[in-house]
């Protein structure tokens, strides 16, 4: 992991836009906690579908506001250039140079994704439009897309995205650190030198986690899924079990080179600060 070491550790946290004014206030209050920790930035995903398009656009304009860097989502499912373009322009309007571009999941009953078919036309229309402006981060799965044909065909959409001009790429979460290292290897044999940044997902009750890893792909070994079944009911005791596990985890992937973590933090401030709290020990 050579090129890796390369690049600073830095930390990023990920929301999703609020809903409601009760959520919106809340949201403020947990990104004002991990504000404390000055990370790079905090990014706001997009819905399936552009569902959730002006609460994100809300939502990053209102952090970046703060002077706190906000990364927003922008996804190819139900986009048009027109509407790319309008957007990409309120963004510089109100300050913002970062965004992760991302194909996004086509919604329920939805045949076309829109004028992007993936995630690398939307980069590259993203560089047409704006040069260098806006620092591109993209979407790696070191665990394979739940999409995708195979690893290879895997691992060819990841390098189109990175040529169409991304700037650092964000895994998946895992709790199967050997798959991060060889995709990082697998990167570094095809001369892909952008960071790639471990997504990390904080584990507080087994049911949600299985749930959001059945929709995106994401692989729970059969021990740990073991061993999350046996505390039954018992959230503290799972809460206690995960904060251990993805601590030793972000522990080991820092300590191997990793070029930071990017948490998906649900909308809560305290599993994540637990977590950084026991990397600073």
């Amino acid at each position: 992991m050579q090129s890796q070491k390369k690049h600073p550790q830095l930390f990023s946290f990920e929301f999703y836009p609020p809903k409601t004014q009760e959520g919106a206030a809340s949201l403020q209050v947990v990104y004002s906690k991990l504000a404390t920790l000055n990370p790079d930035f905090f990014s706001v995903t997009f819905g399936a579908g552009g569902s959730t398009r002006d609460k994100t656009f809300d939502t990053v304009v209102d952090i970046q506001a703060k002077g706190i860097a906000a990364a927003p989502h922008l996804s190819c499912v139900a986009s048009t250039k027109a509407n790319i373009r309008a957007i990409l322009s309120g963004y510089r309007d109100n300050g913002i140079s970062k965004i992760v571009a991302l194909r996004g999941d086509l919604p329920s009953g939805t045949m076309s994704a829109g004028e992007f078919r993936y995630a690398n036309e939307l980069v590259e229309f993203i560089r047409q439009e704006t040069g260098d402006h806006f620092q591109i981060h993209v979407a790696a799965y070191p665990e394979v897309h739940p999409q995708a044909a195979n690893g290879n065909d895997d691992f060819k959409n990841f390098k189109r995205k990175v040529e169409a001009g991304a700037d650092a790429a964000i895994t998946q979460y895992f709790y199967n650190a050997e798959a991060y290292f060889y995709f990082v290897d697998r990167c570094e044999k095809s001369n892909i030198d952008i960071p790639i940044v471990p997504g990390i997902m904080p584990i507080t009750q087994y049911a949600q986690l299985f749930r959001f890893s059945e929709m995106c792909g994401a692989d729970i070994p059969r021990w740990l899924r073991k061993c999350l079944e046996g505390y039954g009911d018992d959230r503290e005791a799972i809460q206690a079990f995960g904060l251990e596990l993805v601590s030793n985890l972000c522990q080991r992937l820092l300590d191997n080179g990793a070029p930071g973590l990017h948490f998906y933090t649900m909308n809560q401030a305290a599993p994540t600060l637990a977590i950084l709290e026991n990397l600073t020990r």
